[in-house]
């Protein structure tokens, strides 16, 4: 194969997870609206349930002192959560001192901070307002009511100049992310987690860290999950692998090249370190979950998985987990996958199941590479409806799979309650988030009874530098105005358009696919379509395109000077490629003076006859390239690999940027 790294032909399971991927949203949402639905009476328990926690949480304001009502305040719809989320991601990404100086000098002044004051119940929001934060010190507001806070800025700024200021931002992100994080290093998360394990709470830490761009951040990623881990299994000493606090790890830490593209090292270079890591655990009894990441690894992270899975050294331990995030269309069938492999590994696996982190990033990729579609959901309904779905049938697996719920929505807890029946489950929560809601229903106190239900909170451990990527993940996670942290806030919403049960609300919706999010081939408008890409991440992509490029490949291709429409014949010389000087890729005639003379002669009449040509016929001509282009975009791709020595990326870049081209000018 072209595609040394592809996969061959999958066996039914994933071959159901990869019809999935990207399949029609309105076809899928309408299945897993037939499989999410319940009996009226248990609809009824449901929306009572979810009434009794949303209310609760409002009548005691619990959440008045966590990152919940912070991310309520400063919602993304304001400017002032737009200014957040541009510092957050100015400390992430921007590389000088210079630029996140100006940054920080053009946005900070001109927002409206003053509103925000004492608009909360609570004292961390208030003390947390920027210009508090800023200046690293709590004003006792009540002094000075009439504080004119843009006025203080702008005087900060003036007189203390913007490094001050970017170190005062600075240490903002320091106080946010201790909402965040629960310690710097794992004694110190271990010590402040007793707190939580005295209320009923269990602990799944993550050891901050993700992507390694090198060789060396992998190893240092590696060795903290090893430290991590044999601090985590003394701390647990005594409890079974579910009761024991437990470890998530993230494959993209422990591989520079986490990618379908280099499968064959992932699976030699990968494999062994991750399954060195859950040996670790399996003696420390405790659990280790596979964190989910961006779409295009999944199939990659499967292949990992069930390499580790049916290690043999590995047998009798029931603490290796994964992640199934919800708003994926592949979801269920991964499921379902999930649970055959358990059955053929004969262990139970663990399974979290979220809602997913990367949606933002996983739209605007599938629009930037033209994809033929989304592999997540466009409504955040549809992402519910599938979460109810999938947790139906994460009961219906109960015997291979142990099931774990992560959530901080009321309505889909008390689903997941309700569909449990006395199947054993667990119930999460993030770190510094949903507080409120979980109180009452964990621990002794909890208004079930019985000491409460079982939930374990994710809790990541790390410093400063590396908490940004991880924080602005939440924040556009949780600060969108559909989020329900943010709903449940809102004291304006009704109770009952909080609970609102997700199915019926799909069912009556006149289309299922946001109307106001393009496909990707429409995200030009109605002017000009995107031009289409390729999914390499996608198995069956890959072995089409394999097939495509391989017959246009067949060769010897030739090249000649064109003149009036036809080559000019002569003696060829061979060309190879630059990839592998051994293989010839054709023969090319050279252009010598007589050839020039003549073209640049007919050109000149050519160029006169092009100017008489009216615009649409011109226009129809550069449309009418942009197509052909496209319907032979194998056979192209193939040459620019053998003629230029492109990578598979970039010819595919090649050519979707010579289509846009001709659309372009064809406006």
């Amino acid at each position: 194969m072209l595609f040394r790294d592809a996969q061959p032909e999958p066996e039914p399971l994933r071959a159901a997870i990869a019809a999935a991927y990207r399949a029609d949203e309105s076809e899928i949402v309408q299945a897993l609206l037939e499989r999410a639905r319940l009996p009226h009476d248990a609809r009824e328990r449901i929306a009572e349930r979810a009434r009794t926690l949303v209310q609760e949480v409002r009548r005691k304001r619990l959440g008045a002192g966590s990152i919940d009502a912070f991310l309520h305040e400063f919602e993304l719809s304001s400017r002032e959560g737009v200014v957040l989320m541009c510092l957050a991601e100015a400390l992430l990404r921007v590389p000088d001192a210079a630029t996140v100086d100006k940054l920080i000098a053009d946005k900070i002044a001109d927002a409206d901070w003053q509103g925000h004051l004492g608009q909360s119940e609570s004292l961390f929001v208030n003390a947390s307002t920027w210009a508090l934060m800023l200046t690293g010190r709590v004003i006792r507001l009540e002094e000075d009511a009439n504080l004119d806070l843009g006025g203080v800025l702008r005087r900060l700024v003036h007189r203390s100049g913007e490094p001050v200021i970017r170190s005062a931002v600075t240490q903002a992100m320091r106080i946010l992310g201790r909402q965040f994080v629960m310690g710097r290093t794992i004694e110190e998360a271990l010590e402040r987690a007793h707190g939580d394990e005295a209320r009923g709470y269990r602990h799944s830490f993550d050891m901050l860290g993700e992507a390694a761009r090198t060789a060396a951040d992998a190893e240092r990623y590696f060795e903290a999950y090893q430290t991590a881990i044999r601090a985590i299994g003394k701390a647990g000493a005594g409890r079974d692998v579910i009761e024991s606090p437990g470890i998530s790890v993230k494959l993209s830490a422990l591989h520079p090249r986490y990618e379908l593209a280099k499968r064959t090292r992932i699976m030699t270079e990968l494999v062994p370190r991750l399954t060195a890591l859950a040996e670790m655990a399996r003696a420390a009894e405790i659990g280790l979950t596979v964190d989910a990441e961006e779409a295009d690894r999944l199939d990659l992270q499967l292949d990992v998985m069930e390499a580790v899975s049916g290690d043999p050294g590995l047998g009798g331990w029931d603490g290796l987990g994964l992640v199934v995030q919800g708003y994926l269309k592949r979801a269920l069938p991964l499921i379902d996958w999930v649970a055959d492999l358990s059955a053929r590994h004969r262990r139970r696996l663990m399974v979290r199941l979220v809602k997913g982190a990367y949606w933002d990033s996983e739209i605007k990729h599938a629009q930037e590479l033209g994809f033929d579609g989304y592999p997540v959901f466009t409504r955040k309904a549809s992402t519910d409806v599938s979460y109810l779905a999938c947790a139906k049938r994460l009961f219906e697996h109960s015997r291979a799979i142990y099931p774990q719920f992560a959530t901080h929505n009321a309505h889909s807890l008390a689903a997941v309650v309700e569909m449990a029946g006395s199947a054993p489950f667990e119930l999460q929560r993030l770190h510094g988030m949903g507080d409120a809601l979980y109180d009452q229903i964990v621990g002794r106190d909890g208004p079930e009874g019985g000491g409460g239900f079982s939930c374990r909170i994710y809790a990541p451990v790390g410093s400063h530098e590396d908490l940004l990527a991880y924080l602005v993940r939440r924040l556009l996670e949780n600060g969108a105005n559909s989020s329900f942290v943010n709903r449940i806030q809102d004291e304006k919403l009704p109770v009952d358009e909080i609970v609102a049960d997700p199915v019926q609300r799909v069912a009556a919706l006149d289309a299922i696919p946001h109307p106001r999010i393009p496909q990707p081939v429409g995200l030009y408008g109605p002017e000009r379509p995107n031009a289409a890409g390729v999914d390499l991440s996608d198995p069956l992509v890959l072995r089409g395109l394999d097939h495509d490029m391989r017959l246009a490949d067949v060769g010897p291709w030739e090249a000649a000077p064109l003149i009036g429409g036809r080559g000019v014949e002569g003696h060829g010389r061979a060309l190879f490629s630059p990839a592998d000087h051994r293989r010839e890729v054709g023969r090319v005639v050279e252009a010598g003076a007589a050839e020039v003379e003549s073209a640049l002669a007919r050109a000149s009449r050519a160029a006169e006859a092009w100017d008489r040509t009216p615009a649409e016929q011109r226009a129809a001509c550069l449309e009418r390239a942009a197509e052909l282009m496209e319907a032979r975009l194998p056979a192209l791709m193939a040459l620019a690999v053998r003629e230029a020595g492109k990578t598979i990326n970039d010819a595919v870049a090649e050519v979707r940027e010579a289509v846009d081209f001709c659309r372009y000018y064809a406006l």
